[in-house]
């Protein structure tokens, strides 16, 4: 009998949705109406799905008076409240595109998203703790100083970019303008009445689902940020099968922990709410632990997303027991491995038996695969489940590109309604991810069973060749995290003379554990081969991450190599 080939494909009983997202959204806010949409409760704000669609139309209105066309890039700078829900949803419901922007992005970061994307009117808070967005942007625009209030911005700098629309979520009325070349949220949504019903209903009837909808960046994990354009038919399928996948209804409330300008917030948070009528609970405006903590018990919460750290975050804090959280049932842990002794963390300690493991990546849409609430605890653990419906995957050798025998470890590849339009003015960019065929190359390492299930085992370019051996960092770190005193741990190789690479591990200690370098290396010699056991250990109190919990092992790299006096 010939061995099985790491090909899996699923077609699903429900056939893929074909409308926009707003033409969507209208359909589940005229069945429930009167339902929850959106709780905030740094805002102390609750909207209905019709009050929700009615302040969506408000938004819309006052865009295309402003002359925002199809097609139109729209920026958000901005951490988490009901206003980024609106500019997402107005967006879709005139066919401008939203381009989601690091609320960290310090001005050279945003700059360069601005310039890569095009944008042409940009959303913006004031301020969010230390960081002050109106003073960055007079320091990165400087004719917002002089502008005209009556008339488009025009910047030498940024030639596409023709409004900066100031709001303040805590202040709703504000009408402090800081310079003359800021729009008040107030004047956008003045606006609106002198566009009329029909001109914003004919906007919404000539769009396709196929137009693009959404501009992410790459979380720059590896390197400089690409920007991914995600269409209607993209996003809103793959918000809606994870929502079936989680058996999520109307019925749910989801506290919403990860920031909205990632996918996993923008997708797996905002549009799986909209797209079968649950709420979308806010309990902070960037992750704090104690405030998710607290909006569960508060408003009832039936899931829970997050990274890794995230939970680890929740579970570890010193008030964690005095919260009720046996509301949860479900959600996704994802953008991150989740080491075993985690999972169950989570679903004994925070009580919630459903969670369930995400991956997946931004040109993806971003989910691929997802364990089930009926898979065993050890494919729940142990790998990411299966693809979803109409999604294909397959495992190919990195050498040739030929699909791989069940079992063996190659490059993790995807093709079907989720794969990116492609990365904005970067042609040559998505020749590289995407093959002639169709086929997203990942860039992931991973192995299939013969039943579908994918194990991911680490990076591509994250592998480790020492002395000819590859070493996949995944199976080191899960080795590290077993031992008692260690929270959390990543792995990457550094330049060696003589074997060509060495393993080094960054390690966070649990609080008030101590530990030494030769302990660790003796615990790792009981489990790995002594080739993997790593020979450059440094404990950190903290590791470089994106906002959204990824670790930044290039970042762990280069300063590794400069300490080891190795840069090249």
């Amino acid at each position: 009998m010939p061995t099985k080939k790491s090909y899996y494909r699923t077609d699903g009983n429900v056939s893929l949705l074909a409308s926009t997202i707003y033409q969507h959204f209208q359909l589940i806010s005229a069945r429930f109406p009167d339902h929850q949409a959106i709780v905030s409760l740094p805002q102390q704000r609750r909207l209905s799905y019709e009050e929700f669609s009615q302040e969506i139309d408000q938004l819309a209105g006052g865009l295309l008076a402003l002359g925002a066309t199809k097609g139109e890039h729209i920026g958000i700078w901005s951490t988490n409240n009901i206003e980024w829900l609106l500019v997402q949803m107005a967006c879709a419901r005139i066919g401008a595109l939203l381009v989601n922007i690091n609320p960290a992005y310090r001005p050279k970061e945003l700059a360069y998203a601005l310039k890569l994307a095009e944008v042409q009117m940009l959303f913006v808070i004031p301020s969010f703790r230390s960081s002050n967005y109106v003073s960055m942007l007079r320091e990165l625009i400087p004719e917002l100083d002089s502008a005209d209030a009556n008339n488009r911005l025009t910047s030498r700098e940024f030639p596409e970019l023709k409004h900066v629309v100031l709001y303040d979520p805590a202040a709703p009325q504000a009408t402090n303008r800081p310079a003359p070349g800021f729009t008040l949220w107030q004047q956008v949504l003045g606006g609106t009445n002198s566009v009329s019903r029909q001109t914003l209903e004919s906007r919404t009837a000539e769009l396709t689902a196929h137009v693009p909808a959404n501009v992410q960046f790459t979380s720059g994990t590896t390197g400089v940020p690409k920007a991914v354009v995600l269409t209607h038919h993209n996003i809103l399928n793959n918000a809606y099968f994870s929502a079936r996948a989680m058996h999520f209804s109307d019925k749910d409330r989801l506290c919403v922990a990860v920031p909205f300008y990632h996918c996993f917030g923008t997708v797996l948070a905002n549009l799986l709410c909209f797209s079968c009528g649950a709420c979308l609970v806010i309990p902070c405006e960037h992750f704090d632990p104690l405030a998710v903590l607290q909006g569960i018990e508060q408003e009832q919460c039936t899931a829970i997303h997050g990274v890794p750290t995230m939970f680890i975050a929740e579970l570890d804090h010193p008030q964690f027991k005095h919260f009720d959280t046996h509301s949860l049932r479900t959600g996704i842990m994802a953008g991150a491995p989740c080491p075993p002794l985690l999972m169950k963390r989570v679903m004994e300690e925070l009580h919630c038996p459903e969670i369930l493991i995400g991956y997946g990546e931004t040109e993806a849409s971003p989910l691929t695969h997802l364990t089930t609430r009926d898979d065993s605890f050890e494919h729940r653990i142990s790998t990411v489940g299966r693809n979803l419906p109409h999604q294909e995957v397959k495992i190919v050798d990195v050498a040739d590109g030929t699909v791989l025998e069940s079992g063996r470890i190659g490059e993790i590849c995807f093709r079907g309604y989720h794969v990116m339009q492609g990365y904005y003015q970067n042609a040559e960019a998505t020749a590289k991810a995407i093959d002639v065929d169709g086929w997203l190359h990942s860039g992931d390492l991973g192995s299939m069973d013969e039943d579908g299930y994918v194990q991911v085992t680490g990076r591509l370019k994250n592998m480790i060749i020492r002395g000819g051996e590859n070493i996949y960092p995944r199976e080191i770190e899960e080795c590290l995290f077993s031992h008692p005193h260690v929270a959390e741990a990543a792995v990457f190789g550094v330049p060696d003379d003589y074997w060509g690479e060495e393993i080094a591990a960054w390690i966070k200690l649990h609080q008030d554990k101590d530990c030494s370098v030769k302990e660790i290396r003796n615990f790792c010699s009981t489990a790995l081969s002594h080739f993997k056991v790593p020979r450059y250990i440094k404990f950190v109190s903290e590791f470089p991450m994106t906002v959204t919990g990824k670790l930044q092992k290039f970042k762990m790299r280069e300063e590794t190599i400069k300490g080891l006096g190795k840069e090249h």
